[in-house]
Order: structure tokens, then C-alpha cells, then sequence
């Protein structure tokens, strides 16, 4: 046991969660290399984990560079790609398949993860992606391009979930905001970086670079994963059957298939064809009928994709709930901030991009600071602090003048980034740390799964409601303006922003606050799902979550202060925070 690779210091929150199956250089419990009984780990073993978590945290950035860089650069890219590919018509499912893709199998890897270990989930994820990735710069037409962008699907959704579980193997709970803030930073670089990136590809070299430009990433992370990351054994509790690496297969399949048919009908209703046609209903049926069977077929297996104790434990089924009014809301910013900039306030697609993305500036820094937050009230009063404080900032929007100055919006994106890092990190650290090693990548798994399903139904959702906006103020313009006028958000869009437009002063200032009022009625829906991301937490969520501890650092936490007493009906090795 001298080698076992041992991160915990016998500080609060020892990694592990008490089952001293930690991997890549974690875990403080039973059977690691401790000296005396404080729980401190010998210094010449601490000082080889750290030396080999130092590389492996260096391949998570990368890894999670993939995922994150993937969508701005593309997006920015996709004039050029419909000039030379064509498919005009379909060429947002260059996204939405990738999306569905990436949602699909987060809980299918999350258990795989937890059967196998996190390490060849992740390497085949990023080899999946990387596939993927040079498949589309081979892509002959716009539908090749599409089926291997769900390629590097497959492998985003083995990418966001693992590396967000290992994150939380490699250290212990009061460090664990650490990691957190530099893969948040990782997401607003490249919301940054991405856009100029992708438009310089484009623009100087050729489209399929932006794909290719994932090889040598991709294959760093590979490669320093496969050095240095090292997961101990799984280690067997005193009584407890042995672990079979069984996987489930219909339990996969079903959740595939429901996931693909229930995304499929989100993004194409409404776009494609009417919410109330054939296919959309079709699909919508269809969809009941999957989700009733997946829940027969994840009763009856043995190691179920999705177990029943993700929604039994009250910790994990509220933070469910609240991430994905998460994801909902977040289609407000993401979606229609850049129309509202370009149509509204008249800047370009540059200037747009930016008033979103200062929002990812404040979001890692205030992640990062959250831990002093709910190190002293708790995980589930430090997200309701900020979901409330979100929801406040989001009904702030239509308060803005017409037509409004630039700074006015990048102040609300800025002050709603630093709400939602107060949100979001306290509760995907309070599950993982709820949750021993075998259950993490489920675990961990599910919140994210949650929280893009959250993004689908949200683009569905507000689309439906921006448009709705549209149609009743078109439908309402003035005699003198009525002809003529564009009939939904895309083309009114379009109209605003087109230099050779023949729109009017007076149409296009009738235009400019229909879009407006769309806007506005699309971030009253994002503070509503705010709301309902609150009560979620109050109602739900339990005053204070079992954070799993290790027994052997009690005492020196205690007498330090720094572990909070313990109901008496808690069990060892639990208390909350």
C-alpha cells in the first residue's frame, strides 16, 4: 500500500467520501498511506500525488477545452460551411445533433464510469471526439456533416461528465472549488476565444480546420491522462456482495432511443413543423411511451443506467430539478441576448458576442469565491442565495429603456454570472460530495443530464413564446406597416441587421420593439424558471446535505472546529453541510 496515491491532508471534507476508492491521487480513507491518527498523509506520498495531480488537472482543462471551444467555433464558421457544403435548410443540426448526442449518453457514461473506472471512459471519449472531429473535416455534404458531429457528440458527453467526476476524485471538498473555478474559466475563455478563433480559421485558412484544430488538444489530454492518472483498486465493504462489471444494455438503448426522439421533437417543433402536426405529436407520443418503458426496464436491472436512488435521495432529486431550471433559463442569455444586441441596440456580431460573454467573467470568480460562502452557512443556503439573487437580476431586464445603451446589458450578464457561480457550484459539489466513489459519475452524471435536457426544453419553450410575441405585435402593426413586414424571430432578425434591407424608418422601428418585447417576455420566463429553481431548493432539498466524511479525520476535524455535530440518528462517516 506504500504506492497508493493519496491527495487528503486530514483537511475538511477528505476526498474519498469515506470509501477510500478515490482515484488519480484522492482518498483519505480506509487503507490509504496515513501517519498517526490525525489523518495526515505521509509527506513524501502527498508529494507524489500532487506531483501527478498537477498533470491530470492540466488534461481535464484540455479535455474540457474540446467541449467548450466546440460550439463557438463552429457557430462561427457556419456561412462558410453552407457556401461550400450547402444544407442551408438543415444546417442547425450541427448543433442540435451534437446536443442530443452529448444529453443522451451523460448517464450512460456516468455509470459506466462508476463500473469501470473513470479513466477508459474518458480516453474513449476523447478518442470518440476526436474521430468525430477529423471525420468532419472530411465531410463531402452537409448530411455526412451532421452524422459525424453526433460522432463527436458521442465522445462530448464521456468528455463533460468524467472529467467533471474525476474533478471531484482528485481533491477534497474544501479544495474542491479549486478545480471547479479553473474549468469554469476553461468555459469563458472560450467563450472568448472561441468566436475569434473559429472566424480566423474561416476566414484565412478553411472551415475544416476548425475541426482539426482538436487533434493535437485532444491528443495531449490523451496522453497525459493515460501517464498520470491512476485510480486505485475498487475496495469492497465488510459484508457486501462483489462488484460485477455488468453493463445494461436495454436500460442504455431505451434511454437512448427516449432521449433522441423527446430532443428531436424539441428542437425540430416549431422550427420544422408546428407544434401541433403529426410528426411533433408523433414524436411527443412516442416519447411517453419510451420514458414508461425505460422506468420498467431500469427496475428490473440489476446495475441500472439510471438507478432509482438518484430521485429517492431528496439531496440529488432537488439539485436535479434546480439544475435544470439552470439549463432553462440560460437559453434567455445564450439564445436571444445576441438578437436583442444586433436588432435592439444595433451593434455587430463582435460587440454582441461580447455583451454575452463578460457574463463568463464573473461566473468563475464567483464560483471560486462561493466556497467561503457555504463553508459557513451551508451548499443549500449559499444556491438559494443565488438563484434568488438571478432571479431578481433576470426581472431586471424588461426594466431596461428602449433602445437602451450597450453597458446596460453587459452590467445585467455580468451581475447574472456572478449569481449563477453562487448557484450552481455549491450544489455540483454538495451531490458529489453526498455520494461515495462508485456512485460520483451517476451522480455526477445526472445533475448535468438534467441540466441540458433543462437547455433543450428551454430553447422549445421560449422559442415558442418569442415568436408568439412576434406574430401578436406583426399582426397588430399599423395598416401602413403591415406589408411586408417578416413573420418570426429569424427574419425579423435578419431584416434589422441586413445592410441592403429595404425595411423603412418607421417599419424598422416598429420592428425593433417587437424584439424587444419578445425579449423581454422571454427573460420573464427565465426568472420564472428561476423561481421554480428556488422552490425547488426550499421544498426539496434538505436544510443541509450528508456530506460523506472519513471517520479517521473526525477527531482532529472536531477539535479544530471545523466539522459541524451531528444528528444522533446520522450515521458514521456523514454530517452536513
Amino acid at each position: 500500500m506504500a504506492d497508493k496515491d493519496v491527495s487528503g491532508t486530514g483537511e475538511e471534507g477528505a476526498s474519498g467520501a469515506g470509501s477510500g476508492n478515490s482515484g488519480a491521487g484522492s482518498g483519505t480513507g480506509a487503507g490509504s498511506n496515513t501517519s498517526g491518527t490525525s489523518g495526515q498523509a505521509a509527506p513524501a506520498t502527498v508529494a507524489r500525488a500532487a506531483a501527478r495531480r498537477g498533470p491530470v488537472v492540466a488534461a481535464l482543462m484540455l479535455g474540457m477545452a474540446l467541449a467548450a471551444l466546440d460550439g463557438t467555433i463552429v457557430s462561427t464558421a457556419v456561412p462558410q460551411i453552407v457556401a461550400d457544403l450547402g444544407g442551408f435548410t438543415v444546417f442547425s443540426w450541427l448543433f442540435s445533433g451534437y446536443l442530443l448526442a452529448v444529453t443522451v449518453t451523460l448517464p450512460v457514461y456516468g455509470k459506466l464510469s462508476d463500473t469501470f473506472g473513470r479513466k477508459p471512459v474518458l480516453i474513449t471519449g476523447i478518442a470518440l471526439f476526436l474521430l468525430g472531429s477529423i471525420l468532419c473535416a472530411l465531410a463531402w455534404n452537409m448530411p455526412a456533416l451532421i452524422a459525424f458531429r453526433i460522432v463527436q457528440g458521442l465522445g462530448g458527453g464521456a468528455i463533460q461528465g468524467t472529467v467533471q467526476t474525476i474533478a471531484a476524485d482528485l481533491y477534497p471538498l474544501k479544495e474542491r472549488p479549486k478545480i471547479q473555478a479553473k474549468l469554469s474559466t476553461v468555459w469563458a475563455v472560450s467563450a472568448v476565444a472561441g468566436p475569434a478563433v473559429g472566424g480566423v480559421l474561416a476566414t484565412y485558412a478553411d472551415w475544416r480546420w476548425i475541426f482539426l484544430i482538436n487533434i493535437p488538444v485532444g491528443a495531449v489530454a490523451m496522453w497525459l491522462i493515460a501517464k498520470f492518472l491512476r485510480e486505485p483498486g475498487r475496495v469492497r465493504e465488510p459484508g457486501s456482495s462483489p462488484v460485477r462489471s455488468r453493463i445494461d444494455w436495454p436500460g442504455a438503448l431505451a434511454v437512448f432511443a427516449c432521449g433522441g426522439l423527446l430532443l428531436t421533437a424539441l428542437v425540430q417543433g416549431g422550427v420544422v413543423w408546428p407544434w401541433l402536426s403529426a410528426p411533433s405529436l408523433t414524436l411527443l407520443a412516442a416519447s411517453a411511451v419510451l420514458v414508461v418503458v425505460v422506468v420498467l426496464v431500469e427496475r428490473r436491472a440489476a446495475e441500472p443506467i439510471l438507478p432509482g436512488w438518484v430521485w429517492r435521495r431528496r439531496t440529488i432529486a432537488a439539485v436535479n430539478v434546480a439544475l435544470g431550471m439552470l439549463g432553462l433559463l440560460m437559453v434567455a442569455p445564450m439564445v436571444f441576448l445576441p438578437t436583442y444586441a444586433q436588432s435592439v441596440l444595433g451593434l455587430g456580431p463582435t460587440a454582441a458576442g461580447f455583451v454575452l460573454s463578460i457574463m463568463t467573467l464573473s461566473w468563475p470568480v464567483s464560483a471560486a469565491l462561493s466556497q467561503h460562502v457555504y463553508g459557513r452557512i451551508g451548499f443549500r443556503q449559499t444556491a438559494i442565495i443565488g438563484i434568488s439573487l438571478a432571479t431578481l437580476i433576470l426581472l431586471a431586464f424588461p426594466l431596461l429603456p428602449f433602445p437602451g445603451s450597450a453597458w446596460m446589458p453587459a452590467l445585467i450578464m455580468l451581475l447574472l454570472g456572478g449569481a449563477l457561480g453562487l448557484f450552481q457550484l455549491p450544489l455540483i459539489v454538495g451531490v458529489q460530495s453526498t455520494v461515495g466513489w462508485s456512485e460520483r459519475g451517476t451522480a455526477t452524471a445526472s445533475i448535468l443530464f438534467y441540466r441540458q435536457l433543462g437547455q433543450s426544453v428551454g430553447a422549445a419553450v421560449f422559442g415558442a413564446v418569442a415568436n408568439a410575441t412576434l406574430t401578436d405585435r406583426l399582426s397588430s402593426a399599423p395598416p401602413g406597416l403591415r406589408e411586408g413586414l417578416p413573420g418570426d424571430l429569424d427574419a425579423v432578425s435578419h431584416a434589422l441587421t441586413d445592410p441592403d434591407s429595404t425595411l423603412g424608418a418607421g417599419a424598422a422601428e416598429y420592428l425593433r420593439r417587437a424584439v424587444d418585447a419578445a425579449v423581454d417576455h422571454v427573460y420573464v420566463g427565465a426568472a420564472a424558471a428561476g423561481f421554480l429553481a428556488l422552490l425547488a431548493l426550499v421544498l426539496l432539498a434538505p436544510r443541509r446535505f450528508p456530506v460523506l466524511t472519513d471517520p479517521a479525520v473526525d477527531a482532529p476535524l472536531q477539535e479544530r472546529g471545523e466539522l459541524r455535530e451531528q444528528p444522533e440518528n446520522k450515521p458514521r462517516g456523514e454530517r452536513f453541510r
